[in-house]
């Protein structure tokens, strides 16, 4: 990761206070000390072969790239190997060179869910918190956007990110391995952020609200997704233990709640996008997720339910004004 040039890049705009901090944030972030399987994640990623790149797809379904020549047998394999050793893969599809990484999540149906409700992402500076190995940066990038920054404490992800662009090669694309806390404030940089599979998470959505807003500019637009309950205005689930076999679920709120606590923090024009349940076919474990996924969380005898007996998984999209 070039974190020299990016500083430098940033040092000059309105990124500048965040420039500052980011060497030694990267450096914490990608720390052996603090996490022990990096050595065996970073001989992954040394392991890739190259590979010349004739073209690159960012707009479509596989995120990903051709070669310019048809790949030998043991290049294939070569690589193929090199990224099942950062498993578990999480967000996507991509299809690099024939290798189709066919992903935990199906995250180009959550895409397709939400583009047609945001504003156009042309010429746009984006953050996307809590980005995973950054699929959905890959696809704003694809839709336009003048840069994308996306953060994510999960080294793991963060060194996936880095496979990923060994081969796309794109300077305006950038996963950071930093919660949101790590961000200066305020920090009104950013004309787009997404926040999607986050919210539910905090133990203080309102906090989680008003960070994301002090990261926009006026008038930025804010992309929030999370998990919902049905009902009306006020209502919110709290589970008690875990959800879903999550363990660090703290609010589901409604949609009509959702929309209460982002008019409590001055957001305006807010406005759900989309709801939809999350299905077995859209998160799932394969070769490339290999552990326990949805079909696993939910009631065996009624997948409506999780197996601790509250809603199945549903999610909504909602887009937001900065004041």
């Amino acid at each position: 990761m070039n974190v020299a040039a990016l500083a430098e890049r940033w040092a000059g705009g309105p990124l500048a206070p965040w420039a500052s901090l980011l060497r030694e944030q990267v450096a914490e972030g990608l720390s052996p000390a603090r996490h022990g399987d990096l050595p065996r994640w970073q001989a992954a990623l040394d392991a890739l072969p190259d590979i010349a790149t004739a073209t690159v797809h960012l707009d479509r379904s596989r995120v990903g790239a051709d070669p310019v020549a048809p790949l030998a047998p043991a290049t294939a394999e070569q690589l193929r190997e090199a990224l099942q050793g950062l498993h578990p893969w999480r967000k996507g599809p991509y299809e690099l060179f024939g290798v189709h990484v066919d992903t935990e999540w199906r995250s180009d149906w959550k895409w397709d869910r939400l583009a047609g409700g945001l504003t156009s992402l042309a010429g746009r500076r984006v953050l996307d918190v809590g980005c995973g190995n950054g699929y959905h940066c890959w696809r704003m990038r694809g839709a336009g956007a003048m840069e994308v920054v996306g953060i994510d404490p999960s080294p793991l992800f963060v060194l996936q990110f880095q496979a990923l662009q060994r081969y796309l090669r794109d300077e305006a694309v950038s996963v950071l391995p930093l919660p949101l806390e790590a961000l200066p404030r305020p920090l009104p940089a950013f004309d787009t952020v997404f926040s999607m599979g986050v919210l539910y998470h905090r133990r203080s959505p309102l906090d989680h609200l008003l960070a994301l807003r002090d990261c926009l500019r006026p008038g930025g637009e804010l992309v929030l997704e999370t998990l919902i309950i049905d009902g009306g205005a006020g209502m919110t689930l709290v589970p008690q233990g875990r959800y879903a076999r999550m363990g660090n679920v703290w609010f589901l709120p409604t949609c009509a709640t959702l929309l209460d606590w982002l008019a409590k923090v001055k957001f305006r024009d807010a406005r759900v996008v989309d709801v939809s349940t999350t299905s077995t076919k859209e998160q799932r474990r394969t070769a490339w997720m290999r552990s326990q996924s949805l079909a696993d969380f939910l009631d065996p005898k009624d997948p409506g339910l999780t197996i601790e007996g509250y809603p199945a998984p549903r999610r909504a999209v909602v887009v937001a004004s900065a004041p």
